[in-house]
């Protein structure tokens, strides 16, 4: 018999959470959404490079990041405790923070999909590295790889390497300068005002419903746990059971631009993932503990996130009109590459999560 997956978040591991958890931690979010705000009202473009004006062993301070981090974990409670809020005002709510953090998160995704592109490719084909806008320093290990991929045919990838890199370059600095752009024009937006508005209504009042009050949050915690649980096991994990499968990259290689199609679940359960980790940090506030199978779960997640598209863009830079056979063969290595990393990521986040699977009892 199938044993349950137990969970902090599972109502009967623990007593009841009255819906005062909901609104300390909905304020607590919306006052760190406002104070990223004003810091990016004061810095201008809310980021301070250390070596800048940061004092020596400052920490980057970064107020699109934190604008990001504390709408997604807004947008996720609304989601998660919809019942328990009121409904005209989530939902109108939830788009709209939804809408603000993926056209923030846009700038430093391409930055750091060329980031990574452009080390494979170095890592691939032995010449130098290609300066990159974001910042590539020498011996960082971005994108480094996890697995031990068959060597290309290094005479033909080293002709065609420095003309893809080029042609990435072009490509996703372009797609970058216009997400900084679509950030600052977003954030000037009237839009983005009433959003603001509403968040620093929600830093002061929660709009609960009337019988919020003596609802216990846990059972709505643990449906989402559910929810993550029941996607997991919708995957091909007997297939991601063995690492660097090269019959999955049949798919990748096709001509279509569509996505890969065997992706979306995977991105699914990490939002899932997502979901599950701000009821986490809900329940147990200061006191929650470090969930280290599901950090690994979760770090797998992301990577195959960022292989994917990766691949994505690769294989896009190919369909380029008129690129040169060394330049296309160069992107075709690269792409692989990738797709390699999405199987090695499969790989990984089957394994934490049977550790996890065989840890409940």
């Amino acid at each position: 018999m199938a044993q349950r997956h137990l969970d902090p978040t599972d109502p009967t591991t623990a007593g009841p959470v009255a819906a005062d958890a909901l609104a300390d931690y909905l304020r607590a979010q919306a006052t760190e959404f406002l104070r990223a705000l004003r810091l990016h009202r004061e810095t201008g473009t809310g980021t301070t490079h250390t070596g800048s004006s940061a004092s020596p062993g400052e920490e980057p301070v970064d107020a699109a990041r934190a604008l990001r981090h504390a709408a997604r974990r807004i947008t996720g409670t609304l989601h998660t405790f919809r019942p328990l809020l009121d409904p005209t005002w989530s939902e109108a709510l939830h788009p709209e923070l939804a809408w603000l953090s993926g056209t923030l998160a846009r700038e430093h995704a391409y930055a750091a999909r060329l980031e990574r592109l452009l080390l494979a490719l170095h890592r691939l084909s032995g010449v130098t590295p290609f300066p990159t806008q974001a910042g590539v320093a020498v011996g960082s290990t971005a994108g480094a790889p996890s697995h031990p991929a068959a060597p290309p045919d290094r005479s033909n990838l080293t002709v065609g390497a420095a003309k893809a890199g080029a042609l990435l370059e072009r490509q996703l600095t372009l797609a970058r300068t216009r997400s900084h752009s679509a950030a600052l024009q977003a954030l000037g937006s009237s839009r983005f005002h009433a959003v603001a508005d509403n968040v620093a209504v929600l830093a002061s009042e929660v709009p609960l419903t009337p019988t919020a009050p003596t609802t216990d949050l846990r059972p709505l915690a643990a449906a989402a746990h559910e929810r993550l649980c029941d996607a997991v096991t919708a995957l091909p994990l007997l297939t991601a059971g063995h690492p660097y499968l090269v019959e999955a990259l049949v798919h990748g290689l096709s001509p279509d631009p569509a996505p890969h199609p065997q992706d979306a679940p995977w991105h699914h359960v990490r939002l899932l993932l997502r979901l599950r980790r701000y009821a986490h940090e809900l329940l147990e506030g200061d006191a929650a503990r470090l969930d280290v199978r599901m950090l690994g779960a979760g770090t797998a997640l992301n990577r195959h996130r960022d292989a994917s598209e990766a691949a994505a863009a690769a294989a896009a830079a190919a369909r380029t009109p008129r690129i040169a056979p060394a330049t296309a063969y160069a992107l075709g290595v690269l792409h692989a590459d990738q797709r390699h990393e999405v199987e090695a990521a499969r790989f990984a986040f089957q394994q934490s999560w049977e550790k996890k699977a065989m840890s409940a009892r």
